[in-house]
């Protein structure tokens, strides 16, 4: 006798959850795609932009990743921005899900959203001819290929992959394919596309919001409002200046089946009597209930390699790097493997245009998280894996800054005439570190007690307030509040064999050289 399984219990919406799931089931009907009759039809025109906004925990993630399921069940086509098939039909309908960062975009992958970041969608890919053939064939759009010295089990593997993760980088890597080998350059995007998904919106300035909405007539934010603003913003964001009837607001939050003590010390700061001693007590009464928030007596160095410690100031910041090189033995004439990068930007004439399209859709923009892994294997090149990328080991030209305490300029222990620029990646700024999360967060809080003792306000709220929302809710698992200006010491030397990719099989196609210096 068969056992009967029971069905998963129907996902139930709040009623802030079920009026935005409306509205916009609305505006998409309008667009041309009827959610309710599974129906599609040819764009009609553009709707414009709608907004989703909540604090943490308030289920913007959840109704994004509901969206998703649903456009992808009625036939919408999504947009990873690994892969778009050139054979195109004006009737197919497009959704892309961006996010600022790579981090922010690994974010939803995890939670099986095939989102990308806005780079790789603002760029399009240039194809390898043979490599197009296989990733047709997993997409749906031909036959399977035979390819001299690839297997049939590989592509059997690449297949498994692709049906699971939908990452076109991810299957050619389980075939013992690479990626870059794939792609073998980028282009400024010229047809628009239908559908947009941008989460982590707050962080979204008025060039990108502009040029979002030159490529999908119907563009939808999921942002934060307790966020902060974009430095070049004036204390604003991008979804802040829409009509109220486009900005949904979700009010309830939305806790784990166990309260998450992270959460209710976030939401705890919009109340407009609570000061900073206040706030102090309740971390440490929480760290005495709950073992996911620890009032730290120094700041963890074990942790800084793959979880900066996160800071106001940039005098804490530059210290914290220095004591962390310190206290490893690091040379200052070079990098050891496994140290922490940020990129800081490209410094690359027009001329390169090429390459900066390459690296940046490769996802080194500024802001991305880099382990160093090496010297490349030409001078001034670097081996580098970009955290939170589909395909994440990079060689670029390289200019590392290392800055010093009371030093105007920094320390450059090595560099390439021009290329990817970055900035040693132990402690960044809170303003940074938005869009990323880690499992486990350092928060150095001297540096918000500071910010709370000089009293500035931005957007009507204690700038202090802003700095400590963003900093604990960067917190997946577990959140140190750091209350001491001490380093721990090292429990071990820093390591990269856990980044290491295994290498490709031998195979006829052709693989790109690496470039010189640009």
């Amino acid at each position: 006798m068969t056992q009967a399984t029971t069905p998963a219990p129907a996902l139930q919406f709040s009623d802030d959850q079920a009026q935005a799931f409306d509205a916009l089931t609305e505006q998409l009907r309008k667009a041309g795609v009827d959610l309710g009759e599974d129906l599609l039809h040819p764009p009609r025109g553009e709707t414009g932009v709608s907004a989703v906004i909540g604090k943490a925990g308030s289920g913007k993630t959840l109704l994004l990743a509901e969206f998703y399921k649903a456009l992808a069940a009625a036939g919408v086509e999504v947009v990873s921005g690994d892969y778009e098939s050139r054979k195109k039909s004006e009737d197919k309908r497009t959704l892309a899900i961006l996010a600022p960062t790579n981090k922010a975009a690994s974010v939803l992958r995890l939670r099986g959203v095939p989102a990308t970041t806005i780079h790789r969608i603002l760029y399009t890919p240039v194809y390898d001819p043979e490599y197009e053939r296989i990733a047709d064939w997993l997409a749906g759009e031909g036959e399977q290929p035979e390819i001299e010295g690839l297997p049939e089990d590989a592509l059997a593997r690449a297949a498994a992959f692709y049906a699971k993760n939908k990452s076109m980088p991810g299957a050619l890597a389980a075939a013992g394919l690479r990626g870059s080998d794939f792609i073998t350059g980028w282009k400024r995007r010229e047809e628009p596309l239908d559908i947009g998904f941008v989460d982590e919106a707050s962080m979204l300035d008025n060039r990108q919001f502009e040029d979002l909405k030159e490529i999908f007539p119907t563009l939808v934010l999921f942002g934060d409002p307790a966020q902060l603003a974009p430095v070049n913003q004036s204390g604003s964001m991008v979804f802040e200046d829409l009509p109220e009837d486009r900005q949904l607001i979700l009010n309830r939050i939305h806790r784990q089946e166990a309260d998450n003590p992270i959460l209710d010390l976030a939401h705890a700061l919009a109340d407009p009597q609570l000061g900073f001693e206040d706030f102090e007590r309740m971390v440490e009464d929480k760290a005495r209930q709950d073992d996911r928030v620890v009032w730290g007596q120094r700041v963890e160095v074990d942790l800084m390699a793959r979880s900066p410690v996160l800071v106001w100031r940039n005098n804490t910041r530059i210290r914290l790097i220095n004591a962390f090189r310190a206290v490893h033995g690091a040379p200052e004439d070079q990098l050891l493997e496994g140290e922490p990068l940020i990129c800081d930007g490209l410094e690359l004439p027009l001329k390169h245009r090429k390459k900066r399209l390459d690296l940046e859709a490769r996802g080194l923009i500024k802001g991305a998280q880099v382990i160093y892994l090496g010297p490349g294997r030409k001078p001034g090149f670097s081996r580098l894996h970009v955290m939170g990328a589909e395909d994440p080991q990079v060689s670029a030209a390289s200019i590392v800054k290392i800055e010093k305490p009371d030093e105007e300029e920094p320390f450059i222990p090595f560099a390439a005439r021009m290329g990817a620029t970055f900035l040693h990646g132990a402690a960044v700024t809170i303003h940074k570190a938005q869009g990323s999360q880690w499992d486990t967060t350092q928060v150095f809080a001297p540096d918000i007690y500071a910010a709370a003792r000089m009293g500035r306000v931005e957007a009507g709220q204690p700038l202090w307030k802003r700095l400590a929302y963003v900093a604990i809710t960067r917190a997946q698992e577990r959140l140190i509040w750091v209350v001491r200006n001490r380093l721990a010491k090292p429990t071990g030397a820093l390591r990269v064999d856990d980044l290491r990719q295994v290498a490709a099989p031998t195979l006829t196609l052709e693989t790109q050289e690496e470039e010189a210096p640009v």
